[in-house]
């Protein structure tokens, strides 16, 4: 049985090169992942609808494959249809539900070798920059401060995966749900291009086009093995897929041919105001760039509208909202979901079912032009740097779902401000875990890449963790 404290140190490259030596087998990693979850969820509420019978069942099966081998790996509970792990978004509405198929993503992360064994916990609907749902019992709680929130909505992978539970885990990003969690948890989060990451069968786009599927990782390395095997197109998609390299993995320690320009924001639209411990945060990563060659310059912001796209994307989700709860009150016509949603999901519920069709395609209008202008502004640059969030990790139920949905969005949209507009512009960004602030938390700045630049992105994110590792970082949690 490999050693649990060892096992949480270790990245999934390592642990599949263990494997591939016979040093420790797909059980005994298994084993090891049951027993931390089964230790640590009494104090994080990270896990949801685990199946330890099926992980066992699958490592006892399993035949080393991909470049993980057979590790353990957690679905984020976001509705990635599986057809041996049930969900429920993170709503009462949907808890236990089912899928007779995989999705095409759950599919690729099986020939990766991931072997899922369970779901993580999620916000409702994905819909929050925290992750406090109601269907869980409780808060999902951040591994370095138990009244911390680790983001959202892919906060319980990234409690997970910054807990040492399993080394990657599945994230999904809409708004910011994958580099949030990572920013909060100290975890490496990379949102891909539109397109590069399947989304089907089942579906065609999430949220018109903002929501995109990746990993959660300790290393640089995992997340580009990960995308080695996830990224590509799938037949039917509707968006194409940018070009991607024949392998992610064997470019990371390609050196570039020249500085890189990166620009720096360092304030932020309608002057919402960004914490000294994110300022810190982008000037210790400004320091290592430099160090490392690279010029950063201090650049004005791009002309956008912010507090119109906040709304855009209000109108957006609550649409949404009423065509998935819509779709599950056609089968139950006396069903109320005011008792099964939150507040805020319930309130969002009601705005779209009465949304005028213009104010949606109003809302796709204005993400289309953000994409045009993010795009031709980072053409005068290689890389934007700025802070991930505007604050440190917030404290759970500072921002709350018994709001009203648009109050609590607006609220959002003051914390997550450099987000959800690169979803919107479809270009990749990723979390860099490069910060504590005097309390030990985890702050995070955010690296932004022209569109399909996956590969130069994760490329100047592993020279970054050489110069300043992250990755020995563990939260203080006895085992």
């Amino acid at each position: 049985m490999i050693n649990l404290e060892e096992y949480r140190s270790l990245d999934g490259l390592v642990l599949a090169d263990r494997l591939a030596k016979g040093e420790v087998s797909p059980v005994e990693l298994m084993q090891a992942a049951l027993e931390i979850g089964a230790r640590f969820e009494p104090m994080l509420n990270a896990l949801c609808y685990i199946d330890p019978e099926l992980g066992l069942s699958l490592a006892r099966a399993a035949n080393r494959k991909g470049p993980f081998g057979a590790i353990p790996f957690l679905l984020k509970d976001s509705g990635l249809a599986s057809r041996t792990l049930k969900g429920s978004v993170g709503s009462r509405l949907f808890e236990g539900s089912g899928s007779a198929i995989d999705a095409t993503l759950t599919s690729r992360f099986v020939e990766a070798g991931f072997l899922p064994y369970g779901r993580t916990t999620v916000p409702e609907f994905c819909m929050a920059p925290t992750t406090e749902a109601a269907v869980y019992g409780g808060p999902t709680r951040n591994p370095w401060d138990f009244e911390r929130s680790p983001g959202g909505s892919s906060g319980g992978a990234a409690a997970a995966v910054a807990a040492g539970i399993v080394p990657v885990a599945h994230g999904s990003d809409g708004g910011g749900s994958i580099r949030i969690p990572a920013a909060c948890c100290g975890v490496y989060g990379l949102k891909p291009s539109r397109g590069l990451v399947p989304y089907g069968p089942l579906r065609g786009e999430g949220w018109a086009g903002l929501a995109v599927d990746g990993v959660i990782s300790r290393s640089v390395r995992d997340t580009a093995a990960a995308m080695d095997s996830i990224a590509g197109m799938e037949r039917g998609q509707p968006y194409a897929a940018p070009g991607r390299p024949d392998s992610y993995l064997a470019l990371l320690d390609r050196a570039f041919n020249r500085p890189m320009r990166i620009a720096r924001w360092t304030k932020a639209w309608d002057d919402i105001p960004i914490a000294a411990e994110c300022i810190a945060a982008l000037d210790k990563a400004t320091k290592t760039l430099s160090s490392l060659g690279h010029e950063v310059i201090d650049a004005d912001l791009p002309e956008i509208k912010y507090a119109s796209f906040i709304e855009a994307i209000i109108d957006v989700m609550a649409t949404n909202v009423a065509v998935t709860v819509g779709g599950v009150l056609r089968s139950r016509p006396d069903g109320d979901p005011r008792d099964l949603l939150e507040p805020a999901i319930h309130d969002a519920y009601q705005m779209g079912r009465t949304m005028p069709a213009e104010r949606y395609a109003l809302a796709v209008t204005r993400f289309h032009g953000i994409g045009r202008t993010l795009e031709n502004y980072i053409a005068g640059f290689d890389f934007i740097l700025t802070p991930t969030l505007t604050k440190p990790p917030l404290r759970l139920g500072e921002l709350s779902m018994s709001d009203d949905f648009r109050s609590f969005r607006r609220k959002a949209g003051l914390y997550t401000t450099f987000l959800a507009i690169i979803n919107a512009s479809g270009q990749p960004a990723a979390n860099i875990p490069l910060h504590r602030d005097a309390a030990g938390m985890p702050i995070g700045v955010q690296l932004i890449a022209p569109f399909g630049g996956e590969a130069d992105l994760m490329r100047l994110s592993a020279q970054i963790e050489s110069e300043a590792p992250w990755g020995h970082l563990l939260p203080p949690i006895p085992i």
